[in-house]
């Protein structure tokens, strides 16, 4: 089913507030390309108010430079157009049906002009059971529960490509709720090789009978973080999309592995931190309640600002390493490690 394109200006402020006075290096400026990333101002207490932030309060290096941020404009009123994608994985164990009406009154309570899809995840791709729509009660009703079967080619950080790579850009947020194990059930055993020379401690060395030690080769399948989630990792990074986890168990062997729940749990930590976004869990334990994960996840799309900044571009098309931090008190950032810089065609 095709994404349904909207038009919703964002950036005009930005690109206004950027040009407004001269630049205090013309060379510089000339060459520099305007790049703009979604950062999140949360609160170390929650029990204190969070004053809004400046950009006076921001510490920013980009590839390792320190850099004044050009603009940053609360993703707020006419700024605060959001596309948000619901994304569940159908290899879940279906004990997380108890937590399924959590996630429809968190669907049914956003910010009235928030666009929000569900769709669900299997086979490397994802299966659209709502597209984009503002009509939050029909979002929330095309929640359903997980077949907890297992497919062919599973795995959540697949899908989340599949998702990425079909996502018209548009300015505005886009940010992704996924709701898996975290398990790469498609790449995550990659088979480590023993080979003879790496035996003869256990005297499977070279001998009379075997003087070359040409024994066959061992494999050890154990898995480790999946190599699939820092690609989509970085692909959600070059689209400018941040992205919020919550785990709950799957189905079948590994599901029941805690080596590899827990894996999956540094999995989902990696994509959602490395992307502006957080993971939620209850250890290996499937959560009592959604709840307290949304209500923060909400906290989080209401203290949104696009941050705007001058980047020298490089040869090529590329991600470029971006430090936020923030000097304000009771204030910490959630801000995606890269932010993608494209190439700007020299003059002629």
């Amino acid at each position: 089913m095709p994404f349904r394109s909207t038009h919703l200006l964002v950036l005009a402020a930005a690109t206004a507030l950027v040009l407004a006075g001269p630049p205090a290096h013309p060379q510089a400026a000339a060459s520099a390309a305007q790049v703009h990333l979604v950062i999140t101002d949360t609160a170390l207490r929650n029990n204190q108010e969070l004053p809004p932030l400046r950009k006076e309060d921001l510490q920013v290096k980009l590839s390792k430079k320190v850099v004044d941020p050009a603009a940053l404009i609360p993703a707020q009123g006419d700024q605060g157009g959001l596309q948000l994608m619901i994304l569940v994985d159908d290899t879940l164990n279906q004990g997380v049906g108890n937590n399924l009406n959590d996630l429809r009154e968190f669907i049914t309570a956003l910010p009235q002009g928030t666009q929000v899809g569900v769709a669900y995840m299997s086979n490397a791709t994802i299966s659209i059971l709502q597209n984009f729509t503002t009509d939050r009660d029909l979002a929330a009703k095309a929640i359903r529960l997980p077949r907890g079967n297992l497919s062919a080619m599973d795995s959540s950080f697949f899908s989340l490509i599949s998702l990425l790579k079909g996502w018209p850009q548009q300015k505005v947020r886009r940010e992704v709720i996924m709701v898996t194990d975290g398990i790469d059930r498609l790449h995550g055993e990659r088979p480590r090789t023993v080979g003879p020379a790496n035996m003869g401690a256990f005297g499977a060395g070279p001998s009379a009978g075997n003087p070359r030690g040409n024994l066959p080769v061992v494999y050890h399948s154990m898995p480790t973080l999946s190599q699939d989630a820092q690609t989509a990792s970085q692909l959600s990074q070059r689209y400018n999309v941040v992205v919020f986890t919550i785990y709950a168990p799957g189905v079948g062997r590994a599901g029941r592995s805690e080596w590899n729940d827990q894996l999956g749990i540094g999995n989902l930590t990696q994509l959602s931190d490395e992307t502006g976004g957080e993971c939620f869990s209850l250890g290996t334990s499937q959560a009592v309640s959604f709840k307290p994960y949304l209500d923060r996840i909400q906290s989080y799309i209401n203290n949104q600002y696009y941050l705007v900044l001058r980047a020298q571009p490089g040869k090529k098309d590329s991600l470029q390493r971006v430090d936020v931090r923030t000097v304000a008190n009771n204030s910490e950032i959630l801000a995606p490690d890269n932010v993608w810089v494209p190439n700007k065609p020299a003059e002629k």
